[in-house]
């Protein structure tokens, strides 16, 4: 039987495995030890399995595959899957196409605090930059490194943010700073499991991406006394560039509809998902 880690790591994947290759591979470097990953995939082909059945046997932490028919977006259910199938206390959520720094997990791990879901951001790197990552680069952490190239990709906006790139660990400097952040990105949060099953979780009725995986939980926390922290300069993420997808309108119509409603917990979620088990 396997001790129960501190920390699980939830990975949302839809594809994509040379991408996911990279991203596992600055999981093997975290500087933080006790945690399991959590491959919550969403429907992808074979590769991704092959994948992480081949990583397994690298990895130093338990790696888990959880995996259903693609039927279109189905995130949310997936990530509920994961959620119940998690043995940490505390969870975080980021996609497979977000690379993490060396200290991301232990940057969640110390910010962790009653009450409170840690919101980080990401990096949002260039077409350049990406294109040119590559094993060696996440294995030796020369992705982390800016340099002048990301400086200027960052002033010719074929970045966004490279000033998220600079991890701070003084908490005073950073109060200096006055970097806040309100919103919650799906893929750079983390929040005690108790928590997300006070509000049952992932409401499975959001059908495309938008809010659903995000601003939805945020807000149905917020409701139980569950409000957020920032993670900013901190829990430091790259995010692998691809075309930016539109926003779902039915999500965001969904989403209005729920904070009319200002019901913490969710219809269709946890509940529904432990009842089919």
């Amino acid at each position: 039987m396997l001790s129960s880690p501190s920390l699980s790591l939830v990975i949302a994947v839809y594809n994509k495995p040379e991408i996911l290759r990279l991203v596992l591979a600055a999981c093997q470097r975290q500087s933080f030890s006790n945690f399991e990953v959590i491959i919550a995939d969403d429907g992808s082909g074979p590769e991704v399995r092959t994948l992480v059945d081949e990583l397994r046997r690298h990895m130093p932490s338990p790696i888990f595959h959880l995996w259903h028919e693609d039927r279109g977006w189905q995130k949310n259910i997936m990530l509920n899957k994961a959620i119940q199938a998690s043995r940490g206390e505390h969870i975080v959520f980021i996609d497979g196409d977000c690379i993490p720094s060396r200290h991301f997990l232990l940057d969640h791990w110390n910010e962790r605090e009653e009450g409170k879901v840690l919101l980080g951001r990401r990096v949002e790197t260039s077409e350049r930059w990406s294109t040119g990552l590559t094993l060696e680069k996440i294995r030796s952490g020369e992705f982390e490194r800016m340099g002048w190239a990301e400086l200027m990709d960052g002033l010719r906006g074929a970045s966004l943010r490279v000033e998220d790139g600079i991890r701070i660990p003084s908490r005073l400097l950073r109060k200096i700073l006055l970097r806040k952040v309100r919103g919650m990105l799906g893929s750079n949060f983390s929040v005690a499991k108790t928590d997300l099953v006070a509000i049952n979780g992932f409401d499975e009725l959001y059908d495309g991406p938008g809010c659903g995986e995000d601003s939805d939980v945020q807000y149905r926390l917020s409701l139980i006394g569950v409000t957020g922290k920032s993670l900013r300069n901190l829990a430091v993420q790259y995010h692998v560039y691809h075309p930016r997808m539109p926003v779902s309108d039915p999500s965001w119509d969904r989403f209005e509809m729920v904070k009319k409603s200002a019901k913490a917990k969710c219809d269709v979620g946890l509940e529904k998902r432990g009842s089919e088990r």
